[in-house]
């Protein structure tokens, strides 16, 4: 079984009037089935109000399936008594990084999950250094997170999750609140933890440029998954993307859009050195 398996997930919010009377049944994941192996770096697309965000709360027992069943790292979510293996196993970082910063100088903030874990103190120092280290902030160890960028928190609140040693970071739109540097730093840093520290990483997002180097991506709408696979695969169809209200990378739109008007350009550019190659092939 993979680290993150999900059969038949459904989940439904009650809609209530102001009296709280029943008005409506909203269901937010309807019918998913994902299948996530580890080491996987994954990217979660769609639109606001998809259910992507709900699957992630799900990811971390923050909310128990409607119907069906999701394991994570072998544990049945709606088993109250695997709560805190599932919450070890899978990491979570929010969007807004003020949310998750809690110390007041940044060693501290990374040291809080281990020390809560009831890890001894030498070894949450050791690890408090590799995570920063892992992030590229340990220069920053003794700052207040308070004087520190968007982008520089958020990597403190994923150094914060490292620390506590996940088999799998969740990660639900953590580039939101970044402007475009902060939003680069955050996801380099992501891909470089998937590639040396085996970390699976779980990308929520609806930013395109962010999941070209994801292994797989899968996109929501209304709930459902329709569609998945690698990242060529899944931008090879931009109109269908489209109907979605999804966009596709700059750089795949201005090649289709060449490849619309005659030039023999293949599908699927992901890069802006794929296609200035394409062209100087022409």
């Amino acid at each position: 079984m993979g680290i993150i398996k999900a059969k038949q997930l459904v989940h439904e919010y009650i809609r209530r009037d102001e009296e709280g009377n029943t008005i409506g049944i909203n269901r937010a994941l309807d019918d998913i089935d994902i299948d996530i192996k580890k080491g996987d770096f994954v990217a979660i697309l769609g639109h606001n109000g998809s259910g992507k965000s709900t699957l992630a709360k799900h990811l971390n027992a923050i909310l128990m399936p409607t119907e069906g069943t999701l394991w994570v790292n072998g544990y049945d979510t709606k088993e109250e008594d695997n709560i805190w293996n599932i919450r070890q196993s899978a990491g979570m970082v929010f969007q807004n990084p003020d949310n998750q910063i809690i110390g007041t100088i940044v060693e501290e903030d990374v040291g809080f999950g281990p020390e809560n874990l009831g890890v001894e103190t030498k070894e949450i120092w050791k690890r408090v250094e590799e995570s920063l280290q892992a992030v590229g902030m340990l220069e920053y160890r003794s700052h207040s997170p308070n004087k520190l960028s968007g982008g520089q928190k958020q990597r403190v609140a994923i150094a914060g999750i490292m620390a506590m040693r996940p088999e799998c970071i969740v990660l639900d739109e953590p580039t939101a609140m970044l402007d475009p540097n902060g939003r680069k730093e955050v996801i380099r840093t992501i891909s470089q933890l998937n590639r040396e520290e085996k970390v699976t990483v779980l990308l929520i997002t609806h930013y395109m440029e962010e999941v070209i180097g994801a292994d797989k991506v899968i996109v929501m709408d209304e709930g459902k998954i329709v569609m998945q696979g690698a990242p060529r695969e899944v931008f090879t169809r931009v109109e269908e993307l489209k109907e979605y209200r999804l966009d596709v990378p700059q750089v795949t739109e201005l090649a289709y859009e060449l490849r619309k008007n005659g030039l023999a350009i293949p599908e699927g550019i992901l890069t802006v050195d794929e296609l200035v190659s394409e062209i100087a092939r022409l």
